[in-house]
């Protein structure tokens, strides 16, 4: 059983940068591709981005593509999200999840998740 916990989440004027951490424990971090999701209000939950186990390869959803980035950093058992020129339509609550593939850009492929860190993007 994997346990992640994100933080990092706030509330940033249009235009601004956000890191969002999420902490991975109870089981081997290498052992999992990493990713993130948002959900908006109203909206399903939609892949943003995702890293391989070795960090080697990385995807993102076209509208995120340029302005965030993902890392992963084994020492620490965690993964980031690094989000630059936020924009309202990014305003979403952000989890990080755990699948047990190479690497995934679909959450159904995700076994596990976290509770989630809500981005709020004011105009």
């Amino acid at each position: 059983q994997v346990e992640l916990v994100e933080s990092g989440g706030g509330l940033v004027q249009a235009g601004g940068s956000l890191r969002l951490s999420c902490a991975a424990s109870g089981g081997l971090f290498s052992d999992y591709g990493l990713g993130w999701f948002r959900q908006a209000p109203g909206k399903e939950r939609e892949f943003v981005a995702a890293i391989s186990r070795s960090g080697g390869s990385t995807s993102y959803r076209d509208s995120v593509k340029g302005r965030f980035t993902i890392s992963r950093d084994g020492a620490k058992n965690s993964v980031y999200l690094q989000i630059m020129s936020l924009k309202p339509e990014d305003t979403a609550v952000y989890y990080c999840a755990a699948t047990e593939r190479m690497i995934a850009t679909t959450a159904r492929y995700y076994v596990f998740w976290g509770q989630g860190t809500q981005v709020t993007v004011s105009s």
